[in-house]
């Protein structure tokens, strides 16, 4: 299988793998536009050459989108083979792709966030526990930070205190969001659509940095929704969802 790594040369023509289906979609060039951007800090994106969402996207850990400490290792930001592609080794693929770059590169390990269980936006724990991944640190909400050591001397890396509290000091529904896989410029405006509609005060803060998102209250800097002070969701919700949660919380 022929596996496809994005430059800046060619990222206008190829596409992105993302839910964003359309490339003449002005979320793709924004989309696209960050990613340009993050290459300059060594940001790796690498798909198969199928049609699909097959890809594999990681960077170093200092300069990951993501609270955590890893110095020397690679960051899987984020690692997505789905529908009818799974099951013919193609995450296998991808993953030792990344293992070959890093190792090449001079990293101690490969660091990524999961879960306990597989939840929405975050990689499956169990495929990365058949690939040699253990757990390093967790955080609540059943988050867990796991890591693949690639030489003797790798720490152990760890989720920053910030993201273990998940707390912030506004009150009401407040929003955290980045740029970063998965793209997300889609659903914040909607986020703030279905609060308008229902009268439902919402904060939304954009980090746009990385050191800002490595100070972030959330192990998910993609998007994050609090109230009064505490995480509800990591999950990129629908109307349906946020008008379900808006009135829950509400009462």
């Amino acid at each position: 299988m022929e596996l496809i790594t994005l430059t800046k040369e060619n990222l206008a023509q190829e596409h992105i793998c993302c839910a964003i289906a359309k490339n003449d979609d002005p979320q793709v060039c924004c989309k696209k536009q960050w990613l340009a951007q993050q290459m300059d800090a060594g940001l790796v994106f690498c798909k198969c050459a199928v049609r699909g969402k097959c890809f594999i996207e990681y960077l170093p850990a200092e300069s990951a989108w993501a609270p955590i400490e890893a110095e020397g290792y690679m960051y899987i930001d984020c690692f997505w083979v789905s529908g009818s592609l799974k099951g013919k080794g193609y995450a296998k693929l991808l993953l030792q792709h990344c293992i070959e770059d890093s190792r090449a590169k001079g990293k101690k390990g490969l660091v990524v966030l999961s879960s306990k269980k597989k939840k929405p936006y975050l990689s499956d724990p169990a495929f990365l526990a058949r690939q040699g991944f253990q757990t390093a640190d967790t955080a609540p909400q059943d988050f867990v930070l796991l890591h693949l050591p690639l030489t003797a001397d790798a720490a152990q890396p760890r989720f920053r205190a910030g993201a273990k509290t998940q707390t912030v000091p506004q009150q009401g529904f407040v929003l955290y969001y980045t740029a970063q896989c998965p793209f997300t410029a889609k659903y914040v405006p909607l986020a703030m659509q279905v609060a308008a509609k229902h009268q439902v005060p919402l904060q939304v803060v954009h980090l746009t940095t990385a050191q800002e998102a490595q100070n972030a209250p959330t192990p998910f800097t993609t998007y994050s929704l609090f109230y009064n002070g505490k995480l509800v969701t990591h999950e990129i919700l629908s109307e349906k969802k946020l008008e379900k949660i808006f009135e829950e919380k509400s009462e």
